[in-house]
Order: structure tokens, then sequence, then C-alpha cells
């Protein structure tokens, strides 16, 4: 099967460069490698365009193994005709498929198998065929009366029985009353009268009714967790008049024929008792794959921009898991996210040390020269904050920021937390976490399964396998989009690399422990099992700080440190010239030199020539520098401060499909809600925005948030 010409019509693009990609693919290389560095190859496709070509190709391959699986399932069976291989050929989804091979299948035993065993398929046929006999059918059906058959009544029955088992299995019918289902049909939900629903969580399902069409995923997967949940009967409800013609273009009763009655009474049967529950079990799971789709898509989405937020480098940080009985535990971390000190404090009940709890805050902040204070979000942290905001009176130079706790317990508990930090028990290992999230969140939340981050919507009732594999897609993407220092990275961050892998890391970072820091990108070819491929896919990603080789700590590919040498010399850069005239004598040189001219003769493409220059421009560059930095506060807002109107700047903490939570510094997050958002708004985690409070329900807890306009 040509793929290239396949997912080039299925994704927009050429299919050269299909082809290209699944060449590349195929050769082992990973995608991250082949989005930076082959751009040539595919003409410029981006890692989410080669993520879509690999997918695309994963299912084709899988198709065409199932596709060979019913050929020779079928031709076992003797049943193989050349149109229906045709046919079998010619489906190009595996819905279609399924429903060609449906008729094939080995059942279990059935209504119609045991008519069938019983002799009843003749006149089975008879009724399909609609005949129009000289006899009476009285005399027809007769000889159809056995022993197993005691009655005329019998025959009929289990003739009908064949006959509604094949319309139901008929590919044709299944294709057009699943199609017209996905359109048409409605799914009601009403509460089951023994349900427990304490908190009236699913009320607004307790009688509803939906076009399938129209329904929001977030709609679905309410509804989904409804019925597992035991509160909710579900139900889908296709139009009649829709499976009756889906059914009419196949089999359709001849007025004129005696069979008719028969044939009419077949097609009930076979819908309501066969076709229509498998169409609703096909329309309930397509609806729970999109649904599924979406929330993992808004999940990654979210993730991605947790990932990306702007590290708080040069910062001495004073990090609180907050906590009431147990008591608020306190960890002091340095710029090279070194612990400090430790300390556990009892402001809350039911010790209520407040007073020692702020003398302690403060000598610990004095004796270390703490510049912010990082607390959890989680149980107490908004006694917490209170607490640190008083602290600050007297501390004015130093402030603090909330922080998700997400998966700090965790880490907290991982066997790459006892390595890390083997002298820390278990719950001070939570705040040394909640400390470092501020210094480079990337680096720190890699040590947490994606899943445990939380930034998503009916997370847990998702397809976990399907949201692991997306989550850990996006890991992967910014890991490598950032770069990482090979000589401080811990392994779990190393694993995403492209090309390296869980075991992989652990060799480098045992080779940089047993000899020392990595001098240049060359020695990484001393780590036992980094290959030459494994090298070629990591070694772009891997930086090396004050080494041996200036280039080593770009993104500039070893292939490529001659042509980027070469750039040098074109634009007669010296070694030993400060940035600033490095960046000049380069822009000159691309305002004075076509990128086409110089990359012919310098023997590369555009692209690559053009990534080059990006690097020589700004070297070692962090990416998420361009982004905005969180909002660091020193006192705390209540509630009861808020009031309409009032305008303040907040951080978003999660987007789901109805709008954004944003984190405006008071206990509970409000909701701008995506009817408030100018047209073509998009908003992602960690964005700082200003917004005006429209609605403040005490009592509830809710706040309503809007634009300010």
């Amino acid at each position: 099967m040509l793929y290239d010409q396949l997912i080039a019509g299925e994704l927009g693009i050429r299919p050269d460069q299909a082809s290209a990609t699944i060449a590349l693919l195929d050769a082992g290389n990973t995608i991250p490698f082949i989005a930076r560095y082959r751009k040539e190859r595919t003409a410029g496709l981006d890692e989410e365009q080669l993520r879509q070509i690999s997918g695309a190709l994963d299912n084709l391959r899988a198709l065409d193994e199932r596709r060979a699986a019913i050929l020779a399932a079928i031709e076992s069976q003797g049943k193989l005709t050349p149109e229906l291989r045709e046919h079998l050929l010619a489906a190009t989804t595996r819905t279609a498929l399924e429903d060609l091979y449906q008729p094939f299948k080995t059942k279990r035993r059935t209504r119609a198998s045991v008519a069938r065993e019983r002799g009843l398929a003749p006149l089975a046929a008879l009724i399909l065929e609609q005949s129009r006999p000289n006899r009476a059918l009285d005399a027809i059906v007769q000889p159809f009366v056995s022993a197993d058959v005691p009655t005329v009544a019998d025959a009929w029955a289990g003739a009908r029985d064949i006959v509604a088992e094949m319309i139901s299995d008929h590919p044709e019918v299944r294709q057009q009353t699943r199609a017209k289902a996905l359109q048409w049909a409605s799914v009601q939900c009403d509460k089951l009268e023994a349900a427990d629903d304490p908190r009236q969580v699913f009320q607004t399902y307790y009688d509803f009714a939906g076009r399938v069409d129209r329904l929001k995923p977030y709609q679905v997967l309410a509804i989904n967790r409804g019925e597992a949940e035991k509160v909710l009967r579900v139900r889908v409800v296709v139009p009649e008049r829709d499976w009756q013609s889906a059914i009419g273009l196949t089999f359709r009763p001849d007025r004129r024929s005696p069979f008719a009655e028969h044939l009419a009474l077949a097609i009930r049967d076979a819908a309501e008792r066969l076709l229509l529950p498998a169409i609703e079990r096909d329309v309930r799971r397509a609806l729970t794959e999109r649904a599924e789709t979406h929330a993992s898509g808004v999940f990654a989405a979210n993730l991605r921009a947790l990932l990306l937020q702007p590290p708080l480098a040069g910062q001495t940080i004073l990090g609180i898991d907050p906590g009431f009985r147990s008591g608020c535990k306190v960890a002091i971390v340095d710029p090279t996210a070194k612990v400090l000190a430790t300390a556990t404090i009892y402001p809350h009940p039911p010790q209520g040390q407040r007073s020692q709890a702020l003398r302690s805050l403060g000598e610990l902040v004095r004796q270390h020269g703490v510049t912010l204070i990082a607390i959890g979000n989680g149980t107490a942290s908004r006694e917490t904050e209170q607490l640190v905001a008083e602290l600050l009176r007297s501390h004015s130079s130093v402030k603090y920021l909330m922080v998700s706790e997400a998966g700090a317990s965790v880490y907290s508990a991982s066997p790459l937390a006892r390595v890390e930090l083997p002298e820390l028990d278990v719950s001070m290992r939570g705040a040394v976490s909640i400390a470092r999230r501020v210094q480079d969140p990337l680096a720190e939340l890699v040590k947490i399964d994606p899943q445990a981050i939380g930034v998503g919507l009916y997370q847990h009732d998702v397809d976990q396998s399907a949201l692991a594999s997306a989550l850990t897609t996006v890991v992967e993407s910014v890991v490598n989009h950032v770069g990482v220092d090979v000589n401080t990275a811990s392994p779990a961050l190393l694993t995403y690399v492209a090309g390296i892998g869980p075991k992989l890391a652990e060799r480098v970072v045992a080779h940089r422990d047993a000899h020392g820091p990595f001098r240049n990108r060359r020695a990484l070819r001393g780590v036992a099992g980094l290959g030459p491929k494994a090298f070629e896919q990591a070694a772009g990603f891997l930086r090396i700080r004050d080494g041996d080789t200036p280039l080593d700590a770009t993104a500039i590919h070893p292939e490529s440190y001659a042509i980027a040498e070469a750039v040098l010399r074109q634009a007669g850069v010296r070694d030993d010239w400060p940035l600033a005239e490095r960046q000049a004598a380069l822009t000159a040189l691309q305002r004075n030199q076509s990128l086409e001219r110089l990359a012919a003769a310098l023997g590369t493409g555009v692209p690559t020539l053009t990534d080059i220059f990006e690097q020589l421009l700004r070297p070692g560059r962090d990416p998420r520098a361009d982004l905005p930095a969180p909002i660091l506060r020193s006192d705390v807002l209540a509630l009861s401060d808020l009031r309409p109107g009032l305008r303040l700047m907040g951080t978003v903490r999660n987007v789901v499909d109805f709008g954004a939570f944003v984190d405006i510094g008071v206990k509970h997050d409000g909701l701008l809600h995506r009817s408030l958002l100018p047209p073509g708004s998009v908003l992602n985690v960690g964005d700082v925005l200003e917004v005006e409070v429209r609605t403040v329900e005490a009592e509830r807890g809710r706040i309503g948030l809007g634009w300010p306009g």
C-alpha cells in the first residue's frame, strides 16, 4: 500500500514529505531529531505534523495487519470470493473491515445458529428472496417441522432468527445505521431510583437528552462517570425512520410476496434485538474515544504550558509544604538547588504555635539569605499564606508565591527521591520539591508521573494508557525543545532526551559521577551503550556549559559545527570578541548576504543555516525566558476583599473546555468563562493576565471573572 500518498491525502501535506518522514522514522530517527535537524529532508514539517504522520503510519500498518488476518480467516472457511476480497482490500478504516468480517466471525451459539442446525436455512432463504410461490405457505413450511421443530410456528420463528442475524450482520446495513446514528441519534439519561448522589454532582444529567453530534466532550465524560458510579441510566435512541431506511436499502418486504410479513417481523427483530444494541455500543465507543482524545489533548496542552514555565534562577528559596496536625515542612535550597536547611513548624491547630513559627521562619530567612518563599497549594495553604504575609511585613525584600504541589507526594516516595535526598524523610522531600519547582519547573516536574500533575478535566476517566502516551510525548517534546545540561541533569530529565531512555540516562549519570563533568559532547561516546545512533539523536539536545567547545552549549548539532565555524569566519568573528560585537557582525552578514546563496556556498540548507544563525546570535538561550514570570506577592488577599469591578493580576492554573481557572491570590481560583474572552483569545497554563471580578459567591467559594473592558 502506498502509505505516503494515503498519509499525504489525510494530513494535507505533499507525498514527498510523507515519504521522507516515513523513511527517516523507519531508519530509527526520533521525532525531535527529525523536527530539529532534518528540516531539509521533510521540507520543514514541525514536530506536531511529524507525530501525526507517525500516528497515521502506525494506524495504516495495524490496519493492514488486521486486513491480512481477516483475509486468512475467511479464506480458511472457503468463503473468500473475488468480490469480497476486493471490498476488504478497499476498506480504509478498521470499522469498515470489521463490518465486512462480521458475517464470518465465529460466534457463540445463537438462536440463528441453532435454527441452522435444525435445517431451517432454506426456509430463511425463501423469506429473504420474497418469492411468490404457487403453493400455500402451510405446504411450504410443513417439511421443516420435525422433532427439533415441533410446530409450524417454531419453523417460522427459527427461519426469522436466521434472517434477523443476516440483516444485523450485513456490512451495508451496519454502516448506514451507524452513520445515521452518529448524526441523528440522541443520548438520553435519567437518574436511577436507588442512586446515591449526595452532592448532586450529576444533577444536570438526571433528566437529559442531547443529540449525539452536539454533545461536548466534557458532557460525554460526565455521563460516563455518572453511569460508572451507578447514578445514571444511559441509552442511545436511534429514530425508527433512520434504522428502517438503512435496512430498507438492502432488505425490503415485497407486498406481493406471502413471505413479506415474515421479513417485516425479522427486520424489526433484527433491529431491536441485534442491530441497535450493537450500534449503541459503537456510538458510545465513538463518543468516548472522541471525548478522551479531546481531554487528553487539553491535558497535554496544559502540561506543556506548565513545563515551559520560566525558571526563577539565582534565588535562595524557602519551600513550605503546609499541613495542620503534622505541621508545615520547611526546606531551603540555594540557587543550585542544594538543600541548606530543613525544619518543621506548627503554626496551625491543633498545636497553634504561630508566634514560635514566625520566629523560626524569620531566623531561617535571615540566616540563609532567603529571597523567595514558595508555598504548596494543598491543605492549610491559605492559612500558611497568611502566616507568610505577616512574616514579610518585617522582610520587605522577600516575596512569596503559591506553587502547585500536585505529585509532590508521588515524587517524595519514589526511588529517585531516595537517591537524591537520602538523608530526608518522605514528608520533608515534598518541601524540597516545592522549592525546586520554582527554580526550574521542568527539571523538577519530569521526576513525577505526568498523570499525577493534574492539569486537566476528567483525567481519571479517560483511557490511562493513551493519556500516559500523550503526556509522555509532551514531556519529551518540551525537554528537547529546551535542551538539557548534561552535567547537572537528573536521570529523570535525561530519560526524555531523544535517543537516550531510562537505562542510558542512568549510565550517563554513572559515568559523570565516576569521571567528573563532561568537557565536551565527544566525551559522551565514552558512556557504555551510547553508540553512534544514540549520539546522533541526542547530542544536539545535550548542553555542556563552560566546556572545551563553545558550540557544545548551543542547540547546533555536532554534524553542523563546520558550517557554524564557517559562518563565524564569514562574519569575521574572533573568539575573544564580546557577545555584542559577535551579534553585530553576524547581523551584518545576514543583512548583506543572501541566506540562499550563503547556504549553497556552505553546502547546507536554508532551514539549518537559519537555526545556526539563531543559536550564534543568542548562544545558550533558554526558550522559556521569553515567557511571563510568575506573580510574586507580599500580602494576602481574602475572599471578603473581593467586589465586582475589582481588577487584579492573576495566573492561569488550568484550562478546560468552558474556560480557564485563574489564581488571583485568594483561596479559590476564579473561573474566566470562555464566552467572556475576546474573539480569538487563547489562554495557556501559566499565562499572567489582568482580570475583573464579576461575581462572588462566598458561601460556595465561587468567583466569576471577566475580561476588563
